[in-house]
């Protein structure tokens, strides 16, 4: 199977949607899935997010961020982009941790990248 990179950069509802959503799909199907948060996309990792605010196509975050949790799909989380929006690892969601952008190249040295 194919190894998929999700690149989430921005606070945008739909951006985040589509993101989780393709991510979703690409796992259920049996391909090795990663998301690495950057930039604005770094608050997406907070658990107390309102996740159910719609899209104009009717889904929202909420419909698939639960599902890469539970199935631990693997968040890197920017060190620096967190920490200066002064965001505390203890409010991520468990699949996600702090990384840095030396593993974010390795990732897409190797996946099919896609940037939201």
């Amino acid at each position: 199977m194919a190894k998929f990179l999700f690149i989430l950069g921005k606070d945008d509802n739909e951006a985040a949607t589509r993101c989780f959503q393709f991510a979703r799909i690409a796992h259920s199907k049996g391909h090795h899935v990663n998301l690495f948060f950057i930039d604005e996309g770094v608050l997406w990792a907070d658990t107390t997010r309102d996740l159910g605010q719609k899209t104009v196509t009717g889904d929202c975050p909420g419909d698939y961020l639960p599902y890469l949790v539970q199935e631990e799909v693997k968040i890197g989380i920017c060190t620096p982009c967190a920490t200066n929006r002064k965001m505390d690892d203890a409010r991520f969601f468990p699949n996600m941790q702090l990384d840095g952008a030396p593993h974010l190249i390795d990732l897409a040295a190797e996946s099919r990248v896609f940037n939201f």
